[in-house]
Formats: C-alpha cells, structure tokens, sequence
C-alpha cells in the first residue's frame, strides 16, 4: 500500500481546502492502513510529498510543470498524446514510486 506524506497541518491553512481535508481525517487514515498493513503482514509505504506525481506522464515520464495549478483536472502529455486525468494519473504514479521504493 502507498500514499503521499502529505502535510496536513500545511493544507488546512488553505481556507478552502480546510474542511475537506479535515472531515477526511487523514491522520487517522494513514495510522490505519500502517497498523492494518503490518497486522496482515503487508508494506505499507508512503513517498516523498515533493514528488511530482501529478505532473508526470505515466505513460512515458515526461515531466508537464504546466499541471502544478490544482485547476487543471485533465491534460494530454505533449510528448506522447495520452490523455491524463489529474488524480487517477497521480495515484498510477504513486503506486509506481512506492513499487520502485520496494524493489
């Protein structure tokens, strides 16, 4: 299991944001997949919150630093025409790093 080590107390300083991020608890998230992970003898990793996750093509590598803004939902990598959607791209790429970290 991967996810981001994110910095919560950075992102509630959003005012937009704030309540979103605390209504999903994520602490207690991540406490809960690190106790169940090592209960059923399981990885659980967590990457670098600086990794460009979103703004990497899965597909080929290429690095878009035109997809930093959060508005940007959806792009197309100009190196190799895949069509991306922001979040699943991310979480295809985390899952990657975190197996890379592995291996």
């Amino acid at each position: 299991i991967v996810s981001e080590n994110l910095q919560i107390k950075n992102m509630v300083k959003n005012h937009n944001l704030a309540k979103s991020i605390s209504d999903a608890s994520w602490y207690e998230l991540t406490r809960q997949l690190k106790y169940k992970s090592k209960w059923n003898g399981r990885t659980y990793i967590k990457i670098d919150r600086f990794y460009a996750s979103s703004q990497l093509c899965f597909s080929c590598g290429y690095k878009n630093i035109n997809v930093k803004d959060l508005k940007v939902r959806d792009w197309i990598c100009p190196f190799c025409n895949t069509k991306h959607d922001r979040d699943i791209n991310a979480a295809k790429n985390i899952l990657a790093e975190g197996l890379r970290q592995v291996v």
